[in-house]
């Protein structure tokens, strides 16, 4: 699957320009995961690059079909120079990894925790999967390998987290955009809930 790896990192390339750096990370019985990261103005974007390599498996199936499912790499946007974001590096792997371990698809309005926070000092543990197609366009693969697609991180607070798990994702989306959230700012609080 090293071809698709290779066609995700040119589609990568192509919406966000060259990497600045990247990490890998290997978890005992997975693949390589690498995190690259991208500076854009006072942005910096982090791209996982490796969960792609096989379809994500419905937990259900008695047997994982080595070629077709979903397959996704994540996304995650956050303003520059504000906090020590480049930790990120670690969770960001274990989420790329969460299909592998614990036989999930993640999918949009999905939650992820990583059960500490995404950075030093970050008020996130756990993260939004928002929908693809935005930042950089989803990668078609020829047949019958389904599409890849690059999915958005939106940091939650634990508050925003319990709140989403009783009103859903399309709720907090809609609650973030009323208050006028800046979702990119790793330093922001919860958004008000009541």
């Amino acid at each position: 699957m090293g071809e698709v790896l290779a066609l995700v990192e040119a589609r990568l390339r192509t919406a966000l320009g060259e990497p600045d750096a990247r990490a890998a990370v290997t978890f005992l019985g997975t693949d390589r995961i690498e995190v690259l990261r991208f500076i854009d103005g006072d942005l910096v974007r982090y791209a996982t690059l490796g969960m792609s390599a096989s379809p994500m498996a419905d937990p259900t199936a008695a047997l994982a079909d080595p070629v077709k499912g979903p397959r996704a790499e994540l996304v995650l946007t956050v303003r520059a120079g504000l906090a020590d974001t480049d930790k990120v590096l670690r969770p960001l792997a274990v989420l790329a990894s969460t299909p592998q371990v614990e036989g999930v698809v993640v999918a949009p309005g999905a939650s992820l925790d990583v059960g500490e926070p995404l950075w030093p000092g970050a008020s996130f543990s756990s993260v939004l999967v928002a929908e693809s197609g935005g930042l950089v366009e989803d990668l078609e693969l020829d047949e019958p390998l389904d599409p890849v697609r690059f999915l958005p991180l939106f940091p939650m607070t634990p508050n925003e987290a319990a709140w989403k798990r009783v009103h859903g994702a399309q709720a907090l989306e809609e609650r973030w955009l009323a208050r006028g959230t800046d979702l990119r700012d790793p330093l922001r609080g919860s958004v008000s809930l009541d």
